[in-house]
């Protein structure tokens, strides 16, 4: 579904991404892991059309999207759950839905996404009338999930989705990226968290310094000493 080919991207004259290049089939869980400033968030923001890379290609079912402005990237069914959670605190969970909802693609379904998220986030239907700021960081972690499947993504990034969560509420948001992927949508999973992304990882890659340096089924690089001594502290 996705093939990131040598990419290379600079923030001024600080390189970001140096030669990235992974493969993200359909229907699959992949993950990027490493540490602070590897490049996870830079890879993930070049994918989704915010960052122009210097170098290389971004193919999307087989059409070169690299540096497509966000809105086209978004609108081919490429959505991204933004580090932060990045919802519009000023508006209620409703708004904030709609707002998912307004891309082409996704505006003579706005009525059947509803149900249907409103179904996977009880919690967020008790609450449509709420201003999203007032949401526990749980529930708008949740908002942010909900507001990206209202634009019908056949792809969707997360970034950082446990950050600043408790552990309780992560293991929530980690469920509820296995029952999106089991209902056929492929997910691409950016954390800090090691160990709890390769669980659930089919596929895994482990970014240094803007570089794929490890690649390999999730179950493996979890087995792997030097991912173990550098990341798991084991």
């Amino acid at each position: 579904m996705l093939d990131v080919e040598n990419v290379s991207v600079f923030h001024g004259d600080a390189q970001a991404l140096d030669g990235v290049s992974l493969t993200v089939d359909a229907g699959k869980i992949v993950a990027i892991v490493g540490a602070n400033g590897a490049g996870k968030s830079s890879l993930i923001r070049t994918i989704a059309g915010m960052h122009r890379p210097a170098s290389g290609r971004i193919l999307f079912e087989g059409a070169d999207i690299a540096g497509l402005p966000s809105h086209r990237v978004c609108d081919l069914g490429v959505g991204q759950v933004a580090e932060g959670r990045q919802i519009f605190p000023s508006l209620t969970v409703a708004e904030n839905l709609d707002m998912g909802a307004m891309l082409p693609r996704a505006r003579r379904h706005r009525a059947q996404n509803r149900d249907r998220v409103q179904a996977m986030f009880p919690k967020l239907q008790q609450r449509l009338g709420q201003a999203a700021g007032t949401l526990s960081g749980g529930e708008q972690q949740m908002l942010a999930i909900a507001r990206c499947i209202m634009g019908e993504p056949k792809l969707i990034m997360f970034d950082e989705p446990s950050l600043g969560l408790a552990p309780t509420v992560v293991h929530d948001v980690l469920k509820t990226i296995r029952d999106l992927n089991a209902a056929g949508i492929t997910c691409v999973l950016v954390e800090q968290n090691v160990a709890v992304s390769l669980r659930i990882a089919h596929q895994a890659y482990v970014l240094e310094n803007g570089r794929v340096t490890l690649s390999g089924s999730g179950e493996a690089l979890l087995a792997d000493e030097r991912v173990r001594q550098a990341y798991l502290g084991i």
